[in-house]
């Protein structure tokens, strides 16, 4: 355990921003299951939007500093393909 005031505050920092990564992380593996469920029960239309969903999700996880420009850009290619697989 820190016993300098700063290192104590930098700990509490990064505890809470861990949960707020956390949360956003789990949130854009929920995103892209469901658009990829769809894909695969054969609802193109949803899929579809939800696929977009997931990829402004991805986007929003780049502005808030949880991923990074190009590991978002490589997820959303390889969910697309997923997706579009799926449709058929």
């Amino acid at each position: 355990m820190a016993n300098i005031t700063s290192q104590m505050k930098r700990n509490r920092q990064n505890e809470r921003r861990h949960e707020r990564n956390k949360a956003i992380r789990s949130e854009l593996k929920t995103r892209s299951a469901n658009a990829i469920a769809a894909a695969e029960a054969g609802d193109a239309d949803k899929a579809e939007e939800l696929l977009r969903i997931a990829q402004q999700r991805i986007d929003m996880a780049v502005s808030k500093g949880v991923l990074h420009r190009s590991t978002a850009d490589r997820r959303k290619s390889r969910l697309t393909a997923q997706v579009r697989r799926a449709l058929g």
